[in-house]
């Protein structure tokens, strides 16, 4: 691979809601580039960057995928990212490596959901951006329609660099703003003539000219003075002026086009090599001196000290591990050592390489501002920094969505059993979106994601590529139960078999404690009426009858246990004879103590647009919910509320419908409130019936 210095790369991501065009005009500019001979499509499977089996059957992006590529003395690594919610983990990592951003905005669909959040995401980085509106050759294509939504709902003004001749069938090429140059385009594969407007668009192609000389000449006062006193601005002032108002934020361009039938890309294309920032024009990256923890900063340079960001993980059975990273600052040398920050451990590098979508380029080094990837690190996982190891460096940590849907995993097989952990762990490592954790009460291993589609896909990954078959459950209910008063109790367990006997005799006294107080017991044994060896063991027959309550099986809390009396047996007591005896009294004693069903409640925090609020709270009500309050964030609303976790179990799906896929949520637990006793006995009936089948 030839030689180049940061100035001449470019990082871009493709950035929008699923479905928008983001892997065919991906496909279409790898074309142009001469990466490709050929133009793959989503439908058949066959391109560059979608090229995982899921992908194909589903005909969506799952992953993210990279490609690097020279185009006009530039290396280019585009990034194509995922669009649906349900795998917007990568997105989320591909934004903070990213310099550009072309969002896709379809001339028919309009602006969606994801595409506002995802705008949203990278202001806040502070990502330079600029529009690509798709689809113009489809029949209801309303370019000024989408123009005013955006304007609207992203709050950019998109300034139109090319105008399209014609719409849907009548589409035949773009004109280039600036120059007035016509491209006509022929066939599908973008093969284009550059001549004169037609007549039928020259009026319209004179105002938008007009138009975008002005736009650019307001983000400039130089300009703008030079443009109100009626100076003719030149070409390169005006390149100039536009990459700067890009880089700065202060103007976003639009280009029109078809990435299906490969026209208008050209043009993009030479915006993203013209107009967009290099590395090195980007603000230094902040972060933290491990060493003082104090605040520290990296430029964009090779004398800088080496610190790369890991934002992806690829795990195959068979290829092993392979870790895409950015290096900010330095150089990142093949066959070396590198210091993972995050593991605090050294990691060896062996020869890295950069992507085109899963074909490896070897390459000996990857300079600053450059993304590339290397195998089999060991302890290295998304989100870490790989530093030069006498200059550590912290980079601030990737704000990975957190999991919405859980369901209870299940593996069909008794064969299987010993394989899922160990599967689910390598599927982990390459998806931060999703959680896995062992529940100690109900037993289940739970599997968390982004939603059921996602979820769906991780079975279906289990299969294909570790073998391993399973299904899906709604996860249980983690019940607890209480008591409601107090209540004096013996148990006493005597048995006499010949020989030596059994024999334990205790009375206690049970008493409820305050919600989230757990269990306390007391020892008031006086005058030996139970020897003190025997005390612990009447606590840990306590405890083990804790386990299952008398209601439904479930675990009992916010108990306290005074044990005040009892007697024993020369003979015939023993640790065993205490602990049955501790059971018995407490099992008796929580049966007359008014036992009763608890059930977690949920901390819910709910973000919807003003006109979905009336809805959202009214089916939080219907869910046997509490609203705590209400406050206006933007076009949205939070409403925060306290809503039972077995009303909620499946809310990802039931947000979606009621708001149209524009809302989100997050919860955590808050505590445990007991269950109202017409649900109650629905829940104890369904406890005992599960009993009675195992």
């Amino acid at each position: 691979m030839k030689e180049y210095g940061i100035h001449q790369i470019r990082n871009i991501g493709l950035l929008s809601d699923g479905g928008a065009g983001k892997t065919t005009l991906a496909e279409a500019i790898l074309f142009n580039a001469g990466v490709t001979n050929r133009l793959g499509k989503v439908a058949d499977g066959n391109t560059v960057m979608d090229y995982d089996p899921d992908e194909h059957r589903r005909g969506c992006s799952i992953n993210a995928a990279v490609a690097t590529f020279f185009y006009k003395n530039k290396k280019v690594n585009l990034i194509d990212t995922p669009g649906y919610a349900n795998f917007i983990t990568d997105t989320i990592g591909c934004l903070r490596v990213i310099d550009g951003a072309i969002f896709l905005v379809s001339a028919v669909d309009g602006l969606k959901v994801q595409t506002e959040k995802l705008w949203n995401s990278a202001k806040e980085l502070g990502i330079p951006r600029i529009f690509f509106i798709n689809e113009m050759d489809r029949s209801q294509a309303e370019l000024e329609k989408v123009l005013e939504e955006i304007k609207d709902e992203l709050g950019a003004k998109p300034v139109l660099l090319t105008y399209p001749l014609g719409r849907g069938d009548d589409f035949r090429g773009v004109v280039e703003l600036l120059t007035k140059k016509a491209l006509i385009y022929e066939g599908e594969e973008g093969k284009f003539t550059e001549g004169e407007v037609p007549a039928e668009f020259k009026d319209a192609v004179e105002e938008a000219h007009n138009t975008l000389i002005e736009d650019i000449a307001e983000t400039n006062d130089e300009l703008m003075e030079k443009y109100l006193e009626g100076e003719e601005l030149s070409e390169e002032e005006l390149l100039e002026a536009l990459a700067q108002g890009v880089k700065e934020e202060k103007i976003f361009p639009a280009l029109v086009g078809s990435a299906i039938l490969n026209m208008g890309v050209h043009p993009l294309m030479e915006v993203i090599v013209e107009i967009l920032p290099s590395p090195q024009e980007r603000p230094p990256v902040k972060g933290i001196d491990p060493n003082t923890g104090e605040e520290t900063e990296r430029k964009c340079s090779t004398d800088e000290p080496m610190a790369a960001l890991v934002f992806k993980t690829i795990s195959d059975p068979y290829a092993g591990k392979i870790t895409l990273f950015k290096v900010f600052s330095g150089v990142l040398e093949g066959d070396s050592t590198v210091y993972n920050t995050a593991k605090e451990t050294k990691e060896r590098v062996g020869k890295p390489f950069f992507m085109v979508g899963k074909e490896q380029k070897p390459t000996d080094k990857v300079i600053a501002g450059d993304i590339g990837a290397v195998a089999k690190l060991k302890e290295t996982s998304t989100g870490d920094a790989l530093c030069a190891p006498d200059a550590p460096f912290l980079f601030p940590p990737i704000p990975f969505p957190e999991p919405i849907l859980s369901f209870a995993i299940q593996a069909k097989s008794r064969s299987d059993e010993e394989k899922i952990s160990s599967a689910l762990q390598r599927l982990m490592e390459e998806d931060p979106g999703l959680k896995v954790k062992r529940d100690e009460q109900t037993k289940e291993l739970i599997i968390s994601g982004l939603g059921q589609l996602h979820l769906e896909t991780i079975v279906e990954r289990l299969k294909r590529k570790y073998g391993v078959e399973v299904e899906l459950q709604t996860p249980k209910v983690p019940y607890k139960e209480t008591i409601k008063k107090k209540v004096k109790m013996q148990g006493r367990y005597k048995k006499q078999t010949g020989g030596r006997g059994q024999y334990g005799d205790v009375w206690i006294e049970v008493e409820p404690l305050p919600r989230g107080t757990g269990f306390e017991f007391e020892d008031r044994i006086v005058g030996g009426a139970i020897p003190r060896q025997y005390i612990p063991s009447v606590e840990k027959g306590i405890r083990g009858a804790m386990q299952e309550g008398v209601l439904a099986g479930y675990p009992v809390v916010d108990v306290k246990v005074v044990l005040y009396d009892g007697s024993f047996h020369p003979v015939d007591s023993s640790d065993l004879a205490f602990q049955i005896a501790g059971s018995i009294a407490f099992k008796k004693a929580a049966a007359q103590a008014n036992p009763v069903l608890l059930e977690p409640i949920m901390t819910l925090e709910v973000i919807a647009p003003d006109d979905c609020v009336g809805d959202v709270i009214g089916d939080l009500n219907a869910k046997r919910g509490k609203i705590l309050g209400v406050e206006a964030k933007g076009k949205n609303q939070i409403i925060r509320a306290q809503v039972p976790l077995a009303e909620i179990l499946r809310y990802a799906p039931e947000l979606r419908s009621i708001t149209g896929g524009r809302g989100t949520y997050s919860m955590e637990f808050s505590h445990y409130e007991e269950v109202p006793p017409h649900l109650a006995q629905k829940i104890i009936e369904e406890s005992k019936g599960e009993e009675g089948e195992n």
